[in-house]
């Protein structure tokens, strides 16, 4: 894991135990430092900063300790570990933004939410669509005309709407405060019996709209909620601890920019107490939207965000490799462990459990405002 932090400007949180509250961090040769100052506060402080990568890189800081022990410390309030990099910022994601994942939405509806299903739906619907989404771009006069194609034979849907029309899908994801970091617990609603996690490059934007730095996250999932209707995609998205994010944010800078995220290699391992392993891997060379389109649909002048925002940026995984039982494709079972890595990005880690078994989210804008103030921050 330490090679991941070697070079870069990174910030992030950490829980201090002894004030009962986040810092804001940041690591220089390997260590942890903790950078919190009074108008810097919070990672939402920073990012609205003239330049958040200078500032960040030449902050003073408290050392904590070696960034390897620390990440090795289960996330316990009497004990320091990472929280999930932001703060006040909202939490948007985007859907559908590679072909592979329209076409397992589009799965997912026809099917019903109902996993026995999937298989014969999934070849169906490759035999009619599948071809005609390659490299289409959304919004142009080809993507129009596969569209206007797809309604005559009555195979047109709200995904593929979507997916090649030109807007994108943008939803608000979990509430500001309420994303874990990595080593934490994810959550799944105990009802869903088909879900997946969707691990995404997720992009740090301020309120004037400015891209500054790129971290990992774990879009989880139910697959069978939102198959049922996409009116229950907030039931779907936003649960306890359904957001994870991490381990920290790198800041765009001279060696790292957008045009990184644009090429970046992902993996996903899932591995399960019942000796299950799935790996697979993606690269962002395939989405459909560049990143700076989908930030520009999320904020402007239609739309504000004065304390800054993170965006998913959609996922290609949609796993399919059968599990419980032959045709009925992939899902979590409790215990899973999900790694997410990319390179430059580091390793976000989780375990599966149910979002009633997680640790309950207390700590709020209100608590993380008393905090800070109670410490002489504000």
């Amino acid at each position: 894991m330490s090679g991941d932090f070697e070079t870069g400007v990174w910030i992030g949180r950490a829980w201090l135990p002894e004030v009962s509250g986040p810092a804001v961090v940041t690591l220089h040769d390997g260590r942890l430092m903790d950078i919190t100052a009074r108008g810097a506060a919070t990672v939402s402080a920073v990012a609205e900063m003239e330049n958040p990568a200078a500032y960040v890189r030449e902050a003073p800081g408290r050392d904590l300790g070696d960034i390897e022990g620390i990440l090795n410390e289960s996330p316990r309030p009497d004990r320091l570990h990472l929280l999930a990099p932001i703060d006040l910022q909202a939490i948007k994601a985007c859907g559908v933004t590679f072909a592979r994942s329209v076409l397992e939405r589009v799965i997912e509806e026809r099917a019903g939410g109902d996993a026995k299903l999937a298989e014969a739906v999934r070849e169906k619907v490759k035999s009619i669509i599948g071809v005609r989404l390659q490299d289409l771009v959304p919004g142009s006069d080809a993507a129009m005309r596969v569209k206007a194609a797809l309604i005559d034979e009555g195979f047109w849907s709200q995904y593929l709407e979507v997916g090649i029309g030109p807007d994108a899908e943008v939803f608000t994801k979990a509430q500001p405060m309420s994303a874990v970091g990595t080593g934490a617990r994810i959550g799944i609603l105990p009802a869903s019996q088909w879900n997946n996690p969707e691990p995404e490059v997720v992009l740090l934007v301020n309120s004037r709209g400015t891209i500054l730095g790129a971290t990992l996250g774990n879009d989880v999932n139910l697959r069978d909620f939102e198959g049922r209707s996409a009116l229950l995609l907030g039931k779907a998205k936003d649960n306890n601890a359904s957001c994870a994010l991490g381990p920290m944010i790198r800041l765009f800078d001279d060696g790292f920019t957008l045009d990184d995220v644009r090429v970046c290699r992902i993996s996903l391992c899932v591995e399960g107490t019942d000796g299950f392993r799935l790996e697979e891997h993606c690269s962002m060379a395939e989405i459909s939207r560049d990143p700076a389109d989908l930030v520009a649909q999320t904020i402007g002048v239609h739309h504000g965000y004065p304390d800054g925002l993170v965006l998913f940026l959609g996922s290609l995984f949609a796993p399919i490799a059968d599990r419980r039982e032959p045709g009925q494709g992939f899902t979590h079972e409790l215990g899973d462990s999900v790694r997410i890595s990319a390179p430059g990005l580091g390793v976000l880690e989780n375990t599966v459990a149910l979002t009633d078994a997680v640790r309950p989210w207390t700590f709020g804008v209100g608590s993380l405002i008393q905090n800070i103030a109670g410490r002489g921050l504000l």
